[in-house]
């Protein structure tokens, strides 16, 4: 049997974007599995009409960490990755809290991911602790690896080799694995930004033009 999966309703949404909040639990059928644990999120609702941001890449930030959803401990990482995705010219249409745990973080991304194009990034259970499955979950889920982004996150900090980060698509979706830390996640954000663009358009349009890296001059050929 599938995850059972319980959406609250949202609010009608006004002319202009509003701020919302949405839950559902993730489980097997069973009242007493472990997996069936609600997930909080907050979203932000984009709508069309004059509202131009619809025009913007869009994106989702999930937290991943047990104290976190418990309430046992504020989640300052996700606010800064949703933060500095706006400051990047992003649309962040939803941010969601999970526990840790593989069947967690795979029914959260795939949720996440339906119906949706755009950026998912994950924040936490990405190091060696027993409870750090993000990647495992992530993996679970994924069409395709992208091995160069994991690899240039993990580059930028000598810590970043204590990370299990993974990133990769899933369908129209990039997914991206990054540290709990706030200083973490956000180095390994901020490597990205560049990128990100270019990757997406590729993802919804395969005829999307290349960048071109910059080039230097033509040498003269030495005649003799």
């Amino acid at each position: 049997m599938g995850a059972a999966v319980r959406w609250e309703a949202l609010a009608a949404v006004p002319a202009k974007s509003s701020r919302s909040s949405m839950s559902w639990s993730v489980g097997a059928g069973n009242p007493s599995s472990a997996a069936n644990r609600r997930i909080h999120s907050r979203s932000v609702i984009v709508t069309t009409g004059n509202d131009r941001r619809m025009d913007r890449l869009q994106a989702k930030v999930i937290t991943v960490s047990d104290s976190a959803f418990a309430g046992e401990r504020p989640d300052r990482t996700g606010p800064l990755l949703v933060s500095g995705l706006e400051a990047a010219g992003f649309v962040v249409t939803e941010r969601l809290t999970v526990p840790d745990g593989v069947r967690e973080v795979s029914d959260a991304l795939r949720i996440a991911a339906k119906g949706f194009s755009g950026l998912v990034v994950t924040t936490g259970g990405t190091g060696f602790g027993p409870r750090d499955l993000t990647p495992e979950g992530t993996l679970a889920v994924l069409d395709r690896e992208a091995p160069g982004l994991a690899e240039a996150m993990r580059s930028v900090n000598p810590l970043g080799r204590l990370t299990r980060g993974r990133a990769g698509t899933v369908g129209r979706c990039l997914v991206l694995n990054v540290p709990g830390s706030p200083a973490g996640g956000m180095e390994s954000l901020e490597a990205m930004l560049d990128v990100l663009p270019h990757a997406l358009a590729l993802l919804v349009d395969n005829g999307a033009a290349h960048p071109v890296p910059p080039t230097e001059p033509a040498r003269p050929v030495d005649p003799g």
